[in-house]
């Protein structure tokens, strides 16, 4: 362990990236703390303490909301930004087209996504401002409805998203790793030592508590080792390649395909959609039309964290978004044709159509698993919890939800992938 760690210290350009990042993961963590003048920090957190679902957003967003911080949406409305464009591709064949077009019609399409973050951050700021105020005894910002109180936090919310967007992207070019991965995950570590820190306070004043807490932890040591294991767990496709030169034998190798194509981008998605109908809920709750009323109380009653529909609509979003993003991400027949003009095959399935087709038909079947075990472990750890409520210990807070779970080990999984990277790549330099 020193070793490496020395290893990867006495590589110049991975220290830089290494620190650099570290340095904006760093702003970003006090960015959360800088509170918007003129609230009530008493009436918020006491919505904070009653309102689970905006606990369980806060915590992805590192604590920024339950500080009514500038940055208080996060990396949210650039991820609906995402998938909006994402859903544009398919639809729109001028964007499809774009997105053929390698790294310039990705740039394009990224440069769109970011114009598009401002206008659903500033409306969403509005939904959430307004939200979390209806949800206060007693008013968090006084005279909301005043144009000039509201507008203000407003661009302030917004243009606070579009610098954490700036921020991982700066991460993303000059340092290590996914910069909004890295964002997301250092929101949700943020919040583990107060969970441990209330959870070890509950244990001392009963000691029955302690059980639930000792099971969770080895719960979640348990899930840890699950999604490493099916992260990193491959079903390899065989290819033969044509013998060149004087060979005649054919060379041999291997298409990886990864049980987990998608990684944690459908939890992400799915988290964001599955938290907007119990957002609107309380939000529709207090208007004046009967019918929005029912409608918003219809989504607070039916999409609590703890409902079944609320669930069985987050597994159902999982694994639909886990087939969404692999189909844009992932051709078959782009595939398909590099194998053959490689000249290369699968055993026992002829070049072209069928090749593409049986790659399709095995990435579906992989799809379908790596959606089903996403989607087991982003809502077994709330079915735990709700067994534990039933028995005499009680449940505790968790220490990382299912998804959270799934986030932070992709992301460090992947930081590891690109740490091993840059020190191979320093090694290569050094005996050139």
């Amino acid at each position: 362990m020193f070793k490496y760690i020395a290893q990867i210290w006495h590589s110049k350009d991975l220290r830089k990236k290494i620190l650099f990042t570290l340095f904006i993961l760093t702003v970003f963590r006090l960015l959360t703390h800088i509170t918007i003048p003129g609230v009530d920090l008493d009436a918020l957190q006491t919505v904070f303490e009653k309102n689970k679902l905006l606990g369980a957003f806060s915590l992805l967003t590192g604590g920024s909301a339950e500080n009514f911080s500038i940055v208080l949406m996060g990396l949210s409305p650039y991820i609906n930004a995402s998938i909006i464009m994402q859903l544009m591709t398919v639809i729109s064949p001028r964007l499809e087209a774009m997105s053929k077009e390698g790294a310039d019609g990705r740039q394009k399409i990224n440069q769109i996504t970011r114009w598009l973050t401002f206008p659903i951050a500033f409306l969403q700021s509005y939904g959430m401002i307004s939200l979390i105020n209806a949800s206060a005894p007693v008013p968090i910002i006084q005279d909301i409805a005043d144009p000039s109180v509201i507008l203000p936090i407003m661009i302030t919310v917004s243009a606070g998203t579009v610098l954490l967007m700036w921020l991982g992207e700066l991460i993303t070019e000059k340092g290590i790793g996914n910069g909004i991965s890295l964002l997301i995950f250092g929101g949700i570590m943020a919040g583990v030592p107060s969970i441990l820190g209330s959870t070890m306070a509950l244990a001392e004043q009963d000691i029955q508590k302690l059980i639930p807490f000792v099971g969770m932890v080895l719960l979640t040591i348990f899930f840890i080792i699950v999604v490493i294991l099916v992260t990193e767990g491959q079903r390899r496709i065989p290819i033969t390649y044509a013998g060149r030169g004087r060979s005649n034998r054919g060379e041999q190798a291997m298409l990886p395909m990864r049980v987990n194509q998608a990684g944690m981008i459908p939890i992400i998605f799915a988290v964001s959609m599955v938290t907007f109908p119990s957002v609107m809920g309380q939000f529709l709750v207090n208007a004046e039309s009967a019918w929005l009323q029912a409608i918003g109380d219809f989504f607070i009653t039916y999409f609590q964290s703890q409902s079944a529909l609320y669930l069985v609509f987050f597994f159902l979003l999982i694994i639909g978004f886990t087939y969404f993003y692999v189909s844009i991400t992932f051709n078959p027949e782009n595939v398909a044709e590099s194998i053959q003009k490689r000249g290369g095959f699968i055993p026992g399935i002829r070049p072209g159509k069928e090749t593409a087709e049986y790659i399709a038909k095995t990435s579906s079947y992989l799809n379908l698993w790596g959606g089903v075990f996403l989607a087991s472990i982003a809502i077994a750890p709330m079915l735990i919890q709700q067994v534990m409520q039933g028995t005499t210990t009680g449940s505790i807070p968790l220490i990382v939800s299912g998804a959270g779970l799934i986030i932070v080990v992709g992301v460090v999984l992947d930081l590891i992938r690109q740490v091993n990277a840059q020190l191979l790549s320093h090694h290569y330099d050094r005996f050139n």
